[in-house]
C-alpha cells in the first residue's frame, strides 16, 4: 500500500495500529467469555437495540427468562440466581459491545480515507472490512449451536471465530507493515518457509479451539506423559485418522501437545538456516518468534498442569496473539526482501 501524501500514510498507520489493539483485547474478552461459560447468557441478536445493557430489574427478568429456556440452564445451571447471571451476562455483552464499537471504528475511517485517496488504494481494507462484517454473522452462528439440544457451543464453530479473528488482526498487521517497512535489497529464506510455519501456527489454533470447546485440557493434567503414557490410554492410535478424532477430547490434546513440538521442530530448523546463512535482517524477527514461542509453550505447559484455570488459559491465549503478530512481522519482512531481489 502506497500513499503519497505523507501526513495521510501516518493517521492510517495510527488507525491501523489502534484496530490491532482493540482486536486483540476482544480476542482476550471473548477468550475468558468462554472460559467463564459465559456465551450463551445472550440468546438473541439485537444488531441496535443490544448495544444497550439493561436498566431495570424488568429487562434483567426478561434476559434471564429467556436463558432459563435454554439447555445450558435446563441441565447444568438451574440453581443459578439472577445475580450470578449477571456475572455470565456482562461478559458476554462486553463482548458483543466490542464486536460493534469494532466494525464502527474501522467503518467510519474508512470511508474518510477513502474520499482523501480513493478506494483503489484501500481495497485490501475493504477485504478486511468484510472479514469483520462476517465475523459478526460467524460470532451468531457459533452461539445459535449451543441454543439448543446442546450445553455449550460447537467447537467447530468456535475454531471458525477464532480463527478470522486471527486472520484480520494478521490482515491489519501486513498492512500496517507495508506502509511502515520500506523496502530492501538483502538476501532471504525461501518464501515458503516463513508461509509453512505461520499456517501450523493458524492450524494449532484452531486445534487449541477445539480443545477450548471441549473442555480437553481438564483431562490427562500432566507433562510430558499423558497419565502413565504418551498417547492416551483411552484411545487408539488408529483413531486419530478418523474425523470422528476431532470431537475427541483426549486425542485432540494429543494432537495439540504434538503439533507444539512439531512448530517448535520447525522454529529450530528455520533459525539455524539464518544464522548459518547470516540472514542478518531477519535476526531480530526470529529471535522475538523464538521469545514468544517459549512463552507460550511454558503458558501451555502449565495451563495443562493446572486443569485450564482461567488466568493461565487466558494468559495462554494472550500470548497465542504476539506468536502470531511475530510471525506476520517475520512472513512480511521475508518476503519484503524476496520481492526486492
Amino acid at each position: 500500500m502506497y500513499i503519497k501524501n505523507p501526513q495521510i500514510q501516518k493517521n492510517i498507520s495510527i488507525w491501523l495500529a489502534c484496530m490491532f489493539w482493540i482486536i486483540a483485547f476482544m480476542i482476550i474478552v471473548g477468550g475468558l467469555t468462554r472460559l467463564t461459560d459465559s456465551g450463551l447468557s445472550i440468546t438473541e441478536w439485537q444488531l441496535f437495540s443490544g448495544f444497550l445493557p439493561p436498566f431495570n430489574d424488568t429487562d434483567w427478568n426478561n434476559y434471564f427468562n429467556l436463558y432459563k429456556e435454554i439447555p445450558e440452564f435446563k441441565l447444568q445451571n438451574y440453581e443459578m440466581s439472577l445475580q450470578e447471571f449477571k456475572i455470565i451476562f456482562w461478559w458476554e455483552w462486553a463482548h458483543r459491545f466490542l464486536g460493534r464499537l469494532i466494525g464502527i471504528s474501522f467503518l467510519i475511517p474508512l470511508l474518510y480515507f477513502t474520499f482523501k485517496v480513493g478506494i483503489k488504494k484501500l481495497f485490501n481494507l475493504y477485504f478486511i472490512f468484510l472479514l469483520i462484517f462476517f465475523q459478526g454473522f460467524i460470532g451468531w452462528y457459533m452461539v445459535s449451536s449451543g441454543l439448543v439440544d446442546r450445553v455449550d457451543v460447537s467447537h467447530f464453530r468456535l475454531s471458525i471465530h477464532l480463527i478470522i479473528a486471527f486472520l484480520i488482526i494478521s490482515l491489519i498487521l501486513w498492512n500496517y507493515f507495508a506502509l511502515q517497512i520500506e523496502y530492501k535489497f538483502q538476501k532471504n529464506l525461501k518464501y515458503f518457509l516463513p508461509m509453512i510455519f505461520l499456517f501450523l501456527i493458524y492450524c494449532q489454533i484452531v486445534i487449541g479451539a477445539f480443545v477450548s470447546g471441549m473442555d480437553a485440557g481438564q483431562i490427562y493434567n500432566s507433562w510430558p506423559l499423558m497419565g502413565s503414557t504418551y498417547f492416551p490410554d483411552d484411545n487408539k492410535f488408529i483413531n486419530l485418522f478418523n474425523f470422528s478424532a476431532f470431537s475427541d477430547p483426549s486425542l485432540m490434546q494429543f494432537l495439540h501437545r504434538n503439533l507444539a513440538y512439531v512448530i517448535l521442530g520447525f522454529y529450530l530448523i528455520i533459525m539455524i538456516k539464518i544464522y548459518l546463512n547470516k540472514l542478518v535482517s531477519l535476526y531480530f524477527a526470529i529471535n522475538l518468534i523464538g521469545l514468544f514461542l517459549i512463552i507460550q509453550i511454558i503458558l501451555g505447559i502449565f495451563t495443562l498442569l493446572y486443569g485450564a484455570q482461567i488466568l493461565l488459559a487466558s494468559m495462554h491465549q494472550i500470548s497465542s496473539i504476539f506468536l502470531v503478530s511475530s510471525s506476520v512481522y517475520f512472513l512480511y519482512l521475508n518476503t519484503n526482501q524476496q520481492l526486492s531481489n
